[in-house]
Parts: C-alpha cells; sequence; structure tokens
C-alpha cells in the first residue's frame, strides 16, 4: 500500500530554548522527571516555548473479529455491541473518566456486528466496514479494499476533530477478541514468539488461555507472513477498528496533533502505523502499561515509557483519559512555574 501522509519530524531548532526553561526552573535538573520529557515532546510538536492544550478528544474505534467464533474470548461478541450502546447511554468507564476531565468523545461503529439503525447522538459515526471481519484462522480478516478503506475513515474522523480546533487526541477501541488481533500484529512486526504475546484478554481462565494459544499459533502458522509488510499483517490479523485507529495516527502526527495512544491494542495498532511512517512516534504519549501480557515488550521495543502503570486491561481510551490531566501538568509547569532568575533563588553554581 502507498502510504498517503506526509508526516515530518518537528524542526528541533527550538530545542535547546525548550530545555533552557525547562531546566531552569526552580528545581533540580531532571526532578520532575517524565513530567519535563512530556513538556518538551508538545515544545517540539507546536514549535512553542509556551504550548497549550485544546478541545482534548478522544475517538473510540468499535468493531468485531471472525476469530471470536473460535473461542478465544471470555466473552460473547455480541457485548461489542452492547457496549457501544453503553457508551452512548454515558455508563462505561470511559465516560466517567472523560465526564471528569472535559474531554469530547467520539464513537465509531467501524464494522461491529450489529445494525445499529437511527442513533440521534452526535457523539456516534456509522462508518461500518463490513459486519466484523472474517476469521483470520484460515483467511485474512479483510481484503486489500477494506483494509485501505478502513485506513482513510479513521484519517478523515481526524481530520474533521482537527478542524474544531483540537490539538491533542486519544484513540482507544472497544472489539471482543482484539487482544488477539494485536497479539499476532505484534508478534509478527517484532518478530517476537507468539507465545510471549498472548495474555488472558478479558478474563480467561488457564484452559480458556491455552486454547487461546493453540488457535493464534496454528493462525500465525498458516500465514507465515514476514515482518517487511506492516499494511499485509494489519489485514490478515487486524479489525476494522484497528485498521481505522492506524490511519487516525497517521492523520493526527500529519496534521502535528499530540498522540495520546492507550493500552496493548491501541499500541499494536499503533505498531502498524510505525512499521509504515515511523515519524509517527514523535508524536505519541503512550499513556499507561496494559496489564495485558505482552504490552511492556511492545513498549520497550519502540523504547518508551508510559505515563501510567496501574494494572488496568480494559481499552476504551481510558487510559488516555486518565493520563491527559497529568500530560495537562506537564504544560501547567512549563508555563506557570517561576524560573530561578525570576523567584530570586540561587542557582546550583
Amino acid at each position: 500500500m502507498k502510504i498517503p501522509f506526509k508526516i515530518s519530524s518537528p524542526d528541533r531548532a527550538i530545542e535547546e530554548n525548550l530545555l533552557e526553561k525547562i531546566n531552569f526552573k526552580t528545581k533540580p535538573i531532571g526532578a520532575l522527571g517524565e513530567l519535563e520529557k512530556i513538556a518538551l515532546k508538545i515544545g517540539l510538536i507546536q514549535q512553542s516555548e509556551t504550548p497549550s492544550l485544546q478541545k482534548p478528544h478522544i475517538v473510540v474505534f468499535a468493531g468485531d473479529h471472525g476469530i471470536a467464533l473460535e473461542g478465544v474470548s471470555a466473552y460473547p461478541q455480541e457485548v461489542t455491541y452492547q457496549m457501544v450502546l453503553n457508551f452512548l447511554g454515558d455508563g462505561a468507564a470511559i465516560n466517567v473518566f472523560t465526564r471528569q476531565h472535559n474531554i469530547d468523545l467520539t464513537v465509531v461503529d467501524a464494522g461491529v456486528n450489529h445494525e445499529f439503525g437511527e442513533i440521534d447522538d452526535a457523539r456516534f459515526k456509522g462508518e461500518k466496514i463490513g459486519f466484523g471481519t472474517e476469521s483470520f484462522l484460515n483467511n485474512p480478516a479483510m481484503t486489500d479494499k477494506q483494509c485501505e478503506l478502513a485506513i482513510k475513515k479513521g484519517a478523515e474522523i481526524v481530520n474533521e476533530i482537527h478542524k474544531e480546533g483540537t490539538n491533542i487526541i486519544g484513540f482507544g477501541e472497544m472489539g471482543i477478541s482484539n487482544t488477539s488481533s494485536a497479539s499476532l500484529i505484534m508478534s509478527s512486526l517484532l518478530e517476537i514468539p507468539v507465545l510471549e504475546c498472548i495474555g488472558k484478554g478479558t478474563g480467561l481462565d488457564q484452559q480458556g488461555l491455552e486454547h487461546k494459544i493453540a488457535v493464534l499459533s496454528a493462525a500465525q502458522a498458516n500465514h507465515s507472513l514476514g515482518s517487511d509488510d506492516p499494511f499485509k499483517i494489519l489485514k490478515t490479523f487486524g479489525g476494522f477498528e484497528m485498521a481505522m485507529m492506524c490511519g487516525a495516527f497517521l492523520k493526527a502526527a500529519e496534521l502535528k496533533m499530540t498522540i495520546m495512544v492507550d493500552g496493548f491494542i491501541a499500541s499494536a495498532s499503533f505498531l502498524c502505523a510505525y512499521a509504515l511512517t515511523p515519524e509517527v512516534l514523535e508524536y505519541a504519549i503512550f499513556c499507561h502499561m496494559s496489564n495485558e501480557k505482552g504490552h511492556q515488550k511492545l513498549l520497550d521495543a519502540l523504547d518508551v515509557n508510559p505515563v501510567l502503570n496501574m494494572n488496568m486491561r480494559l481499552g476504551e481510551g481510558t487510559g488516555c483519559a486518565l493520563a491527559y490531566p497529568v500530560i495537562k501538568s506537564s504544560l501547567h509547569f512549563l508555563n506557570e512555574m517561576s524560573s530561578f532568575k525570576d523567584a530570586g533563588v540561587s542557582t546550583k553554581d
């Protein structure tokens, strides 16, 4: 696939000034740890020594997976559409946290196996590519055309949100069995044994986990993909919601937005975007360490530190919503904290 996104690295000419501003606040150098790195990253993205966050937004992409029919999840497939309705009914964790932190929310039907009909809610976008993907046990989950369309739709959604003045955006997902997709995408792209990437997902017992391992191992063997074709890996093992998220990541970076990456599934989708265009990493903040088995190895491979580590594994973009106030704090310290000179405090020297 020819990637239609033009993503350039932030201009680093401003970096020296940003570092000087950060280092001469009334604190020892490095004393605010990761907050200093986040402030520097957002300053570089926005090309400003006084960056700000405008109209934060989280998009939750929902889609079903044919591999669910192979019994790899503790929950039935209909939970996907039921949770979409729960999002729209303001009853889910993502609703609680976005409401608490004044973050706008959009819910996208990327490919749920359910006919929603007319939904009178401005937060809902019906962009269904299909009624769930095919089972990837023996065949690709998506066709080339479906995967390309999903990537395009994800980009279009981000473009619309950007036009409303948003400069920081996060992505979450809902899709029963999508930890199976994430495990195989991660294993294929990073060339890590699939056994090291598979976790309990929605809460499988040991017998269920062993069955999941057997199914995913067979699927990987049936396709025998190399690591050098991320589009083929995405369309073979991914979900419509993951492909849309991949396009959303790429478009957000092209528009020079700050990107909040959620947990394991979002990170696996990001990994596809990164494999297609590595510069996307310079716009991303990884919000939390999932309790899902493979997530630590994935973040290590990207050489990134998550903002939070709270043993969460819910998805929905909840990690983004919880990390947002920490990210916001990084800019408050940059913009409001006194320097040694302003406060009349002696420096170390």
